[in-house]
């Protein structure tokens, strides 16, 4: 058995200001990498959109209403300091959003044995109703959410900054175990 691998060339879409840390290269490092002859075995998959159903497991409608509006016909729109948006943004996190839902489907059948989600913008900064960090949707606390009507779920996020999004969607549940190594809160987002 495999470890399929979810992308998606919209994920290049999401262009961000020049300078920005979390820009177009960060994805096509990745693939550079597993397009080297040792990764030859991924399951290589077309990351779908996600449904707004899904988004709505972490994320209330007005929420995921308010970051669409937000996206510029043109140029770059900012919904803070670091979090900024491009008109190729919601394509591109509703396929990040998308595959790892489509991940969890893909192990949970059988299909493979793991998955790993290379697309972009990042998502475990994005907290239930609040956007930052880069992020928009989180990704993870979807996943999680997703695989909880099969049992507990522990999440492991293993970044230099604090998976506050994580946090406050899973502050109050007991079925979901989150876990963050993560640098000193005074030299890390979000402080």
């Amino acid at each position: 058995m495999t470890t399929a691998y979810y992308s998606h060339e919209d994920c290049l879409d999401h262009v961000t200001p020049p300078g920005h840390p979390e820009q177009v290269a960060r994805l096509e490092a990745i693939a550079k990498v597993l397009s080297d002859e040792a990764f030859a075995a991924l399951d290589r998959r077309d990351a779908p959109l996600a449904a707004r159903a899904d988004l709505m497991l972490c994320h209330p409608g007005t929420y995921i209403d308010r970051v669409a509006a937000a996206i510029p016909e043109d140029g770059w729109a900012s919904l803070d300091a670091d979090t900024h948006l491009s008109p190729g943004s919601m394509h591109a996190a509703l396929r990040g959003a998308g595959a790892c839902v489509a991940a969890v489907d893909a192990v949970l059948a059988g299909e493979v044995a793991n998955a790993f989600v290379g697309c972009r913008p990042p998502g475990h900064h994005a907290e239930r109703r609040f956007f930052g960090g880069f992020c928009y949707f989180n990704n993870n606390a979807l996943a999680a959410q997703y695989l909880k009507p099969y049992g507990k779920v522990a999440i492991l996020d293993i970044d230099y900054q604090h998976g506050n999004g994580q946090q406050d969607i899973f502050y109050r549940q007991a079925d979901v175990l989150t876990v963050f190594l993560h640098g000193h809160p005074g030299f890390a987002y979000p402080y």
